[in-house]
């Protein structure tokens, strides 16, 4: 049997096993397993639990730039300096920088301020040596249509169902982020968007935004919860235009678990199949009272599942 066929061969039994590992598979595999700092005790935008993280075995951590208007610590240089002194000291990776419950509030489509948010993660992730923010559109920043009861608009796309968006709000955000791309280009920072959109609109978006630096943040609990099929959406948008992905059941705390409802093994054939090598996140902070067990759990889950070293 010559390499390519016993590779081939051995990549099958793997994988029928549910043992996935993207390093054997492809030249390239995840880059680690961090965690949005709105998991970790203390909350958001808290330099204080860099340590906590390193105590629970992650390996980096997406961090907020602010928790409201009044509180956008990330500003400071001085809080900027602590981040990075004590990254250093615990071997943390600060890999993105999230404007993400406060856009959610003021939304980038209809609040002129939100724009700022985005700049100041922009250059907080500068600071920070992050390579990547999460601009979030959920809550008061949705982009779908809704009729006056709240519900979904849906349309059938070669026979593929999805919400529809709602193309003023749309507009806007498209407008926003062409002013902002250029300033995250000189940066080289990715701007990524989280929703509940598919790829294909994600894609139309961001050709409307037209920067390469325009890419989706790509959560797979969200997804699979609103009926994607996630791992055709992952092969779909490719790793050109995925800049990091969140980790999170729609069910249950603990990944892969027997309540499990997300396919983990299948989204990590899809990341190997595009040979994704960026960070994946968690968004789950375990069970009530269960955090330190339970991220030490998912950590592990996570670097066996997806093939991280």
């Amino acid at each position: 049997m010559d390499r390519r066929s016993f590779i081939k061969t051995s990549g099958a039994a793997v994988m029928a096993a549910g043992l996935v590992n993207s390093s054997l598979f492809a030249g390239t595999s995840p880059a680690g397993i961090g965690m949005c700092d709105w998991n970790l005790p203390k909350g958001s935008a808290n330099p204080d639990i860099i340590a906590k993280a390193a105590e629970v075995t992650l390996q980096g951590i997406q961090v907020s730039v602010a928790t409201s208007p009044d509180n956008v610590p990330l500003r400071d240089p001085k809080v900027r300096q602590q981040y990075v002194e004590l990254g250093k000291k615990h071997g943390i990776t600060f890999h993105s920088v999230a404007a993400g419950s406060i856009l959610n509030k003021y939304a980038l489509a209809t609040e002129p301020q939100s724009a700022v948010y985005v700049i100041d993660a922009i250059e907080a992730a500068q600071a920070l040596g992050a390579k990547n923010i999460l601009i979030a559109f959920f809550g008061n920043g949705d982009l779908l249509k809704k009729d006056a009861d709240g519900k979904y608009y849906t349309k059938t796309i070669n026979g593929y169902k999805e919400h529809e968006l709602d193309d003023a709000r749309v507009e806007k955000v498209i407008d926003c982020l062409k002013q902002i791309a250029p300033r995250a280009e000189a940066a080289g920072v990715v701007l990524g968007l989280e929703n509940t959109l598919s790829a294909r609109q994600n894609l139309e978006i961001i050709e409307g935004i037209g920067s390469p630096i325009a890419q989706v943040y790509y959560d797979v609990g969200n997804s699979w919860g609103n009926g994607y099929n996630v791992p055709a959406e992952i092969r779909k948008l490719g790793n050109d235009r995925i800049c990091e992905v969140h980790l999170k059941d729609w069910k249950t705390k603990i990944l892969g678990d027997d309540k499990a409802m997300v396919d983990m093994n299948a989204c990590s054939k899809a990341l190997m199949d595009i040979s994704y090598d960026k960070w994946l996140v968690l968004e789950t902070s375990g069970r009530k009272n269960e955090f330190e067990a339970d991220t030490k759990t998912n950590v592990a889950f996570s670097k066996r599942v997806f093939g991280v070293s």
